[in-house]
């Protein structure tokens, strides 16, 4: 149970923000900056980079951020820790079309999307549950 709730923390800690370093591991309940199932939405549009994101304070992983032009404007969207989207067998480029569903939360003041699936062409990832919780959850860095 300690060592459960201390890899918990683990995550938070090395998981806090867009642009300098991944949103916090979605949790039920939502809250600023975490997934929330009653702000889902879907957005498409074209991505315009890809950042590999270090976790503040040099935490373990990286993860993965799109920044994607809507015709509301461009958005953050955070898909997950660079390790599980290798596994996948899906990269993300500049100019691709995506359709993201996810939570829709502010971070740092700006608009984000938090994905729980992202479709590009006729392949479509899932990242996370209708309640948020990710696919990677329990697989850590091991499964690597």
């Amino acid at each position: 149970m300690k060592r459960a709730i201390l890899m918990g923390t683990v995550l938070i800690a090395a998981s806090t923000s867009v642009g300098h370093g991944t949103f916090a591991q979605p949790r039920r309940g939502g809250g600023p900056g975490m997934y929330d199932p009653k702000t889902v939405e879907t957005i498409s549009g074209q991505v315009v980079s890809v950042e590999r994101i270090a976790g503040k304070g040099g935490g373990r992983g990286q993860g993965v951020h799109l920044t994607v032009k809507t015709d509301k404007g461009k958005i953050a969207v955070h898909l997950g820790p660079s390790w599980y989207l290798e596994k996948q067998g899906i990269t993300f480029s500049a100019h691709d079309q995506v359709e993201v569903h996810g939570s829709r939360v502010t971070y740092d003041g700006k608009p984000a999307v938090i994905a729980a699936s992202i479709t590009k062409g006729e392949q479509t990832l899932t990242l996370r549950d209708a309640q948020g919780l990710p696919q990677w959850r329990g697989q850590g860095r091991r499964g690597r």
